[in-house]
């Protein structure tokens, strides 16, 4: 199994808009999830964290621009990228939004092409194992596309599995990873995996780099889970 989609939450109230965001997103090797208003956007921000928001401004029940605040409010949220979709083309609007926190605006009617590109660099910021890029952290790197690992310029073996939890943990030092979290990020969310599979993992990817000697850089976090440093 390769590293997992990206995912990408769309929220967007008219139907052609969604489908054509979904199907395009799809095509460039996202996975998606779809909101209709604002209310459900939060919800499945909840249900499954989204490495990516699409996110229009004029949604009913709940504003884009106020779904925007609670989530960048938020210390478990605030770091998702959030693109704002508005039919508000003057300066001011976009000032509005860009000062709310989200991370790109992007007037409609927008080019599909542009707003995919705008997407794929919001998704290498969150998830850069997913896009292909080289992590390094220490005197570790991990390459998704040549799926080699060094430690201290020396070669590490790693399962599929322990390649992917290492992966997680290098896109974000410091992070405590819950063992759901991590079976959601390393196994998919249509796997079940029973949560002591994590700990197994975790202490083969623990033995595997410290095999040259070096020290281990995986924290346990009592109660909460593990992280990277």
């Amino acid at each position: 199994m390769a590293v997992t989609q990206p995912h990408v939450l769309i929220v967007e109230d008219e139907p052609a808009q969604r489908e054509v965001l979904a199907y395009n997103l799809a095509a460039e090797g996202f996975r998606t999830s779809q909101a209709t208003n604002g209310e459900e956007g939060l919800l499945l921000v909840e249900e499954d964290t989204p490495d990516v928001i699409v996110l229009d401004w004029m949604l009913p029940q709940v504003s884009g621009i106020e779904v925007c605040r609670q989530l960048k409010t938020r210390a478990d949220t605030r770091a998702i990228p959030i693109i704002m979709l508005s039919a508000k083309a003057e300066e001011i609007d976009k000032v509005r939004g860009l000062e709310t926190g989200a991370d790109d605006y992007v007037v409609k009617p927008y080019s599909v092409a542009e707003l995919m590109a705008r997407v794929r660099l919001q998704a290498r910021r969150s998830r850069p194992s997913a896009m292909g890029q080289e992590l390094t952290y220490e005197d570790i790197t991990l390459n998704t596309e040549t799926h080699r690992t060094h430690r201290a310029g020396a070669e590490i073996t790693l399962g599929p599995t322990e390649f992917r939890l290492l992966a997680a943990f290098m896109e974000k030092p410091g992070r405590v990873w819950s063992r759901d979290l991590l079976l959601d990020r390393v196994w998919g969310r249509d796997i079940y995996v029973d949560t002591r599979s994590v700990d197994v993992h975790v202490g083969r990817l623990r033995k595997a780099l410290s095999a040259g000697g070096g020290t281990d850089p995986i924290r346990t976090v009592r109660g909460a889970g593990y992280a990277l440093g």
